[in-house]
């Protein structure tokens, strides 16, 4: 699936071909992002044509793989969690079909050490949602030296649940008997947690 938001352009306008740099000066920014959210997918979307690049969207595992065999981008944006699989599927792909490409994995709190695993598989960084077209253009354009930088003040393993405790209870409508059963926690162990600050 491509073009789902193209930039606008004349037919055999030079600037329709953002993506390629037939003459060495243009920076390829062709971007991929695969998200099975389309609010969010179509939002992200034209943030990043604002910026510059040529976007691709998908909504699926399958999606993403076939726009990679048709082109692989120099950037991608990719969920780990989508309705037909895992987004690792997709950075595996894009790395053996382009290994420059710069792939970024959006991650809920909850899959912090799979995102890891994303790294190790050769995505150039992971996000925690919810996440903002700037910090998405921030991470793409960073350098190593900029990754290797440790935030000042890394959250905790405490903040890193409470945190995916309170996004799963927000998902289900503050409803304390429905996000217990998600998160397979007995109901008043919830309850307390709920109860008390947010640990540093």
């Amino acid at each position: 699936m491509q073009n789902d938001h193209p930039v606008p352009a004349k037919a055999g306008d030079p600037t329709e071909d953002k993506g390629s740099a037939p003459d060495g000066n243009r920076p390829d920014r062709s971007l991929l992002i695969v998200d099975d959210d389309n609010t969010f997918l179509t939002r992200l979307s034209r943030s990043m044509e604002t910026r510059g690049f040529t976007v691709v969207a998908a909504h699926s595992v399958a999606e993403g793989l076939a726009a990679i065999a048709a082109s692989a981008p120099a950037f991608a944006v990719i969920d780990m969690r989508l309705a037909d699989g895992n987004g690792l599927d997709v950075i595996r792909e894009l790395k053996a079909k382009r290994p420059d490409a710069r792939g970024i994995i959006l991650t809920g709190y909850g899959n912090i050490v799979t995102a890891v695993t994303a790294v190790k598989l050769g995505a150039f960084d992971y996000l925690a949602k919810p996440v903002d077209a700037d910090e998405i253009f921030n991470a793409l354009m960073a350098t190593r030296h900029d990754k290797a930088e440790l935030p000042e003040n890394p959250m905790s393993a405490d903040r890193v649940r409470w945190e995916h405790i309170q996004r799963i209870y927000e998902l289900c409508g503050r409803n304390v008997s429905e996000t217990a059963r998600r998160l397979n926690m007995h109901r008043r162990t919830l309850q307390r947690i709920l109860a008390k600050k947010a640990p540093r």
